[in-house]
């Protein structure tokens, strides 16, 4: 993996720009995935670095990885905690109908030998899903399509993807499972990543938003994104694994 996808790196800590179509987690296919890079990211260490999280197959952006396990543990309790703050930016297929809000949902699995899986809402807990929530806000609208900021405050499985499609009523662009493929790829992205340390300083990592966006016809307004002055509180409730 190269150098540019570099976005944080210290003792204890290293930021990636995931590419989209790598998945993180060696798939059963035999496929590459981030084990295949993890050998060029030792920068002067012997051991490998090790994810903290998860982010999608499809999803681009920041991920987090350990370099030794004693910070692994650290990160890890950061995120069960809910200490870490997250920043995703969306395009998604149609517009929603307020400019702002949050949703909070319980986040369920369902599996068919038809379509697989998928998560679903779980709103009468039958299958006693986890609960979630993401506050969401439009930061540009354009030919049917809105570009939105997700601050996610828990972190369930496809959380995002089900929140925009379900809650919003308007899926990710690109998203075969929630939604429809698109020939751009999957637009959800993982823009921002601040993990606190105590006695140290935070962990950050900044993505630049990938060529896709200004492909579909939202450069301008998707580098605005990455200089957004909105506030990224800390959420109060735990994060536990984020995969978007």
């Amino acid at each position: 993996m190269h150098g540019e996808r570099v976005l944080f790196l210290d003792g204890e800590a290293l930021i990636i720009d995931k590419p989209t179509g790598l998945p993180v987690d060696p798939p059963r296919d035999g496929s590459l995935s981030l084990e295949n890079h993890l050998d060029s990211l030792t920068f002067g260490f012997q051991r490998w670095p090790k994810a903290v999280h998860r982010l999608d197959r499809d999803t681009s952006g920041c991920l987090l990885l350990s370099r030794n396990p004693k910070a692994h543990a650290r990160f890890q309790q950061a995120f069960e905690q809910g200490l870490v703050t997250k920043r995703y930016v969306a395009l998604l297929e149609g517009v929603p109908a307020e400019e702002q809000g949050r949703i909070e949902m319980a986040l369920g699995k369902v599996s068919t030998a038809e379509t697989g899986w998928r998560m679903v809402e779980d709103a009468d807990g039958s299958l006693k899903g986890k609960a979630s929530r993401t506050a969401w806000r439009v930061l540009s609208v354009r030919d049917g399509r809105a570009l939105v900021e997700f601050l996610p405050e828990t972190g369930r499985t496809h959380q995002i993807r089900v929140h925009a499609a379900t809650g919003l009523g308007a899926p990710v662009v690109g998203d075969a499972v929630y939604g429809r493929a698109d020939k751009l790829g999957m637009m959800l992205h993982a823009q921002k990543l601040v993990v606190p340390r105590a006695g140290k300083p935070d962990v950050i990592g900044d993505a630049p938003m990938p060529e896709r966006f200004a492909a579909a016809g939202f450069g301008e307004d998707a580098a605005e994104a990455t200089t957004s002055q909105a506030v990224l509180d800390a959420p109060d409730n735990p994060a536990g694994d984020p995969s978007a």
